[in-house]
């Protein structure tokens, strides 16, 4: 008897199709973001804290996806690692037509 080895992107894979998962999964994006940057630019949690003027517990919220509440703050750590802050806003679904502003769907 063989069994399937599967690895962690199998796994990924099989859990982006639940609807709740990949929400989740995409509003962990900011944060992932955030802690990788400041990885890459070898500094701890404190040192980008003191970078930016703030206590390390600001820099774990953030990283630990409990949302974004203050975009000018969330500047100044993107501008403390040396990166840009984009936002985007987008329809959830292609699917869904989105009317020009000041037009009334007939129908």
């Amino acid at each position: 008897m063989t069994i399937k080895e599967s690895t962690h992107k199998d796994f990924l894979k099989e859990q982006l199709k639940n609807p709740v998962f990949r929400e989740a999964w995409d509003a962990s994006e900011p944060a992932y973001q955030l802690k990788r940057l400041r990885i890459l630019k070898k500094l701890s949690q404190a040192d980008l804290a003191r970078k930016v003027g703030t206590k390390q517990p600001s820099i774990a919220r953030l990283e630990s996806s409990q949302g974004i509440k203050n975009i000018a703050f969330l500047r100044r750590v993107a501008a403390a690692l040396d990166a840009e802050v984009e936002i985007r806003l987008r329809p959830k679904s292609v699917a869904r037509k989105v009317e020009p502003r000041g037009r009334k769907r007939i129908g």
